[in-house]
């Protein structure tokens, strides 16, 4: 049995997730972001699973709330341009533009207007589906561990921290870092901001909201989102995510 979001603190359950080498989290996530996009390069150039990137043992994907909670800025911005995917000839030439619209959290002023990923063509160009909330885009998957390319003239929800001065992915492997939202009724941005209230209650008080929460969609038996969001709301009681590979047992003695 997971441990439950009210029973152990939240920065704790971040610490254990994260499984890196290093306590700090989020200098690990920066560590991580130019090897993840090495690895978009090379998926392009390998067959997979080869060309796939490897999670460090003990690194467990983010739950949503951990997400929220761990991001530094939350933002709903429209993508405008930038360089298509087959037009980047290395990681650093990789680049969207985009349009901010809000901060859910963070502060609009220091949204960034770019960001180190590139504009998706052909197809590779597909929006997330809005329905889906556990699992990140599929181009995710593809290689890199994160999604790397975002359609011209979307309209994305952006999970973000700094990485060495600049605004990147944040949360992760195979986190929701970067999700389509075609809408503002979009049952991913219902979620984030329901997230985010409940983060801003005192500890001792989020598992009873987040149940409240969960059972009230539940009775509304006849709306198929409403129970989608009961599912996400069930995943967030339950906890952290299992690790996606076990830590390695430590090294012997030298003697």
């Amino acid at each position: 049995m997971g441990r439950r979001v009210g029973s152990i603190g939240l920065d704790e359950a971040l610490r254990n997730r994260a499984g890196f080498p290093s306590g700090d989290t989020r200098a690990s996530l920066a560590a991580m972001r130019f090897p993840l996009l090495l690895a978009v390069f090379a998926c392009l150039a390998a067959p997979l699973p080869a060309a796939a990137c490897s999670p460090v043992p003990g690194y467990a994907v983010p739950t949503n709330m951990e997400l929220t909670a761990e991001a530094e800025l939350i933002l709903l911005a429209t993508v405008t341009g930038g360089t298509p995917m087959d037009a980047a000839g290395a990681p650093d030439t990789m680049r969207v533009d985009i349009r901010p619209i809000a901060a859910l959290k963070g502060n609009l002023a220091d949204a960034p207007k770019t960001l180190p990923i590139a504009l998706a063509t052909g197809r590779f160009a597909t929006l997330s589906n809005p329905y889906e909330l556990q699992h990140a885009h599929p181009l995710a998957y593809i290689g890199g561990c994160v999604r790397y390319m975002v359609p011209l003239g979307s309209r994305l929800l952006f999970f973000l921290d700094r990485h060495d001065g600049e605004w990147g992915p944040a949360g992760g492997p195979f986190s929701r870092w970067a999700e389509d939202v075609p809408g503002d009724d979009a049952p991913w941005l219902t979620a984030v901001r329901f997230y985010l209230e409940v983060m801003a209650l005192p500890e001792a008080e989020r598992a009873a909201a987040l149940t409240d929460r969960r059972d009230a969609l539940r009775a509304r038996r006849d709306d198929p989102v409403a129970q989608l969001l009961a599912d996400d709301l069930d995943a967030q009681l339950a906890g952290p995510n299992k690790p996606l590979r076990e830590a390695l047992p430590p090294a012997p003695d030298g003697d």
